[in-house]
């Protein structure tokens, strides 16, 4: 009899989640000024817009190599000295020249630009060349015979990474246990993770040739009403099995005479092959 978890029973891998760079830069209104007092947040486009004016000398050409129209260059730097309070730039029909105060700005903010452009460069470079230490956790029943394969090619591509495998059944925290990633059999509960299907397992009630001999063969789910079951407790619902029925999914009620948290401690301990049971096994399980 097979028995099927259209959703619940896969290979799963939860990665932690990490917000996107998002420059802005706080600053402080010049003392005296006309603008508030408060911090104010400013965009590095609005603060690389005032550094091009200052090399090109020209509104147009400032516009051009920002990709953005002279009328929203020329926002830009109304916006900045606005929020500062002082005029930076001294403009004429025919030049753009920076004033005294824009001219030492100027050079406060080329350095800020420079080291933004510096980290950036080198986050590239890390990400480009795959090292360093990488934590993930597997389901302890499952990665030995599924997942070692791709272990071994993985560490041949790319040797420079530490690779930390944990063979863990229980629903980890990725955060405080400091994992990079897990996979895991089953349905995500925590929606605030990155996830990534890796591939569907069928299931299968599977008991020993002794067992049935003495307790009879299931025909059907709710035959298991009548069984011994052995449970693997990180199946998702409180003790029932997911059937599939054609398109619909049923959720037969067991009654478990002995459960784990791990898979192959259910296959070897306790498992049908003794002839105690019924049990749920994951096609590729030892």
């Amino acid at each position: 009899m097979k028995k099927e978890e259209p959703d619940d029973r896969r290979h799963t891998c939860l990665h932690r989640t990490r917000a996107g760079p998002h420059h802005r830069i706080n600053a402080n209104s010049a003392p005296g000024a006309s603008a508030p007092a408060c911090g104010i947040m400013m965009d590095t486009a609005i603060l690389q817009t005032f550094a091009y004016i200052i090399e090109e000398g020209s509104f147009a050409a400032a516009a051009r190599r920002m990709g953005i129209s002279k009328s929203m260059c020329s926002k830009h730097i109304n916006d900045l000295e606005a929020s500062l309070g002082a005029r930076l730039l001294t403009r004429t029909t025919r030049s753009v020249k920076p004033t005294p105060l824009g001219i030492e700005y100027h050079a406060k903010v080329q350095r800020i630009l420079d080291l933004l452009h510096e980290a950036n460069e080198q986050v590239k470079t890390q990400t480009a060349k795959a090292a360093g230490p990488l934590k993930i956790g597997f389901p302890a029943s499952n990665a030995v015979s599924s997942l070692y394969p791709d272990l071994l090619k993985f560490m041949e591509t790319f040797p420079e990474i530490q690779l930390e495998a944990v063979l863990d059944d229980n629903c980890t925290d990725l955060v405080s246990e400091s994992y990079d990633a897990v996979i895991r059999i089953g349905e995500l509960d925590d929606t605030s993770m990155i996830v990534r299907k890796l591939n569907s397992i069928p299931t299968y009630v599977v008991a020993s040739p002794e067992y049935l001999e003495r307790h009879g063969t299931p025909q059907r789910p709710s035959d298991l009403a009548q069984h011994r079951a052995l449970h693997y407790t990180n199946m998702r619902g409180s003790g029932t099995w997911a059937f599939r029925l054609g398109r619909e999914v049923m959720h037969q009620k067991i009654h478990p005479t002995f459960a784990s948290n791990n898979g192959d401690v259910i296959a070897r301990g306790g498992s049908g092959r003794a002839g105690r049971g019924l049990s749920a096994r994951v096609s590729g399980e030892g």
